[in-house]
């Protein structure tokens, strides 16, 4: 995975072992912060930044 690559929830939930809800909670909380892409009201699709992945992981 390269480090500035963007993922989709779906992808990360794969790498991560967790159902695409628990990234959103994980989003809301602040636990794993996603990026919106689209709508300019926040409401587009979530995706994540392949360094704060291996961030994640690694902590």
């Amino acid at each position: 995975m390269e480090r500035s690559q963007l993922l989709t929830i779906n992808q990360v939930a794969k790498i991560l072992g967790v159902v695409p809800p628990t990234l959103r909670r994980w989003d809301k909380s602040g636990k794993l912060k996603a990026i919106r892409i689209g709508n300019k009201h926040g409401v587009g699709e979530r995706q994540y930044r392949g360094e704060d992945i291996i961030k994640f992981i690694t902590q």
